[in-house]
C-alpha cells in the first residue's frame, strides 16, 4: 500500500487508469504490466484497442492477492440449483485437486443474491420467472442490492422447467388439470420449494398463468434444492413437484413441462478476472461440457457465456 500512498500525495489517480498509471500506481514497469495480461493475473479490459485498469478492481485484486493468494485459491458459488451446473463445479474441483477450494451450496436464488451482496459467496445462480421475460428481470432483481453497480449478470443456458412427476402418477399427464382432478380424487402431495426460489417463483407464475384455483393446496414436505425435492419424490414423502427436465430425468422422474427459464451467474467484477473463475468459463465453452448439456433434456447452450448486463 505504500505504493497507493506515494501517488496519492501527488494527486488521486482516476477511477480508469491505463498502463502507464496503473504501472506508476503499482510501482511496477509497463513491461510487467503488459506480463500481467497477458498471464489474466491483473483485471483489465480493452476497449478500441486501448487497456483500461478500473482502480477499484485493482485496489480489490492487490487485497486478494495478499495471504499467500488465498481469496484467488477459492470458488464459493451458491443460489440456484442445477444437474448440469454440479457436474461441472465437481469437474473443475477434481481439475485443481488440492490448489483450489471449489464449492457449489445451492440454497435459493434470493439467498444467494443476500450471500454475494454480503460478501460470503464469489458468484450466484439466478433464476427469475420465464425466459421471456430475463433481459428485464434479471436486471431489475439486481437493481435491489446495493452491491449491484459492481456486478456481472453473465448467461448460462435455458432449461425446461415445470414439475416431476412420482412413479404412481401417470406419465401421460399433459396439463395440470389433469393434476387436479387427480387431487379431488385422492389429494396429491406437493413437495414445495423455500421461499426465494427461482424454481417455486416459476411454478407459482406458471399456474398463474393457466388461471387454475387452489392450485397446490396439499403441501407435504419443503425442498431446498432441486435434488432435495427429487430425493422427498423417491423415497415416497412426495408426489410432485417443482423442477427441471435435467432433474426429472437424473432421478427417473417423470416430467410435465411449463415452460423454459433462463439461468444466468452473478458475480463482482474482480471474481470474472480470477483464474479460477476463467478457468470455469473454458469449461462452460468446451465440446465436453455440451456432450454433457446433451445427455439431459431441456438444455439450449445458444448464448452460453455472454454477460448480459454490467461491464458496460
Amino acid at each position: 500500500m505504500t505504493a497507493q500512498i506515494e501517488v496519492l500525495a501527488q494527486g488521486e489517480p482516476p477511477a480508469l487508469m491505463n498502463v502507464r498509471q496503473v504501472a506508476r500506481y503499482l510501482q511496477l514497469n509497463e513491461k510487467k504490466i503488459y506480463a500481467l495480461l497477458k498471464s489474466g493475473d491483473i483485471p483489465g479490459t480493452k476497449i478500441t484497442g486501448k487497456w483500461l485498469f478500473p482502480r477499484e478492481l485493482v485496489d480489490r485484486w492487490v487485497r486478494d492477492s495478499a495471504h499467500g493468494g488465498l481469496l484467488h485459491d477459492r470458488l464459493i458459488v451458491c443460489g440456484g440449483d442445477d444437474p448440469l451446473l454440479y457436474g461441472l463445479f465437481l469437474q473443475l474441483g477434481r481439475n485443481n485437486a488440492s490448489r483450489a477450494l471449489i464449492t457449489y451450496s445451492p440454497g435459493g436464488t434470493r439467498l444467494g443474491l443476500e450471500l454475494l451482496q454480503g460478501g460470503r459467496a464469489d458468484v450466484s445462480v439466478l433464476h427469475w420467472g420465464p425466459d421471456s421475460e430475463s433481459a428485464t428481470r434479471h436486471p431489475a432483481l439486481l437493481r435491489r442490492y446495493p452491491q449491484h453497480r459492481q456486478w456481472i449478470l453473465l448467461r448460462l443456458f435455458r432449461r425446461q422447467a415445470g414439475i416431476l412427476l412420482g412413479p404412481d402418477i401417470d406419465r401421460n399427464t399433459e396439463n395440470p388439470q389433469q393434476l387436479l382432478k387427480r387431487k379431488r380424487s385422492q389429494p396429491l402431495r406437493w413437495c414445495m420449494r423455500q421461499q426465494g426460489s427461482g424454481m417455486q417463483r416459476f411454478f407459482d407464475e406458471a399456474l398463474g398463468r393457466q388461471q387454475l384455483p387452489d392450485t397446490a393446496p396439499g403441501v407435504s414436505a419443503t425442498a431446498l434444492s432441486e435434488r432435495d425435492a427429487a430425493r422427498q419424490i423417491m423415497l415416497g414423502q412426495a408426489d410432485c413437484a417443482p423442477g427441471c427436465a435435467a432433474t426429472a430425468a437424473e432421478f427417473g422422474l417423470g416430467f410435465l413441462p411449463l415452460g423454459q427459464e433462463a439461468v444466468d451467474l452473478v458475480l463482482p467484477q474482480g471474481i470474472y478476472f480470477r483464474k479460477l473463475f476463467q478457468q470455469m468459463l473454458e469449461q462452460l465453452q468446451s465440446e465436453n461440457f455440451r456432450r454433457q448439456a446433451a445427455r439431459l433434456p431441456g438444455y439450449d447452450l445458444e448464448h452460453c457465456g455472454r454477460i448480459e448486463w454490467g461491464m458496460q
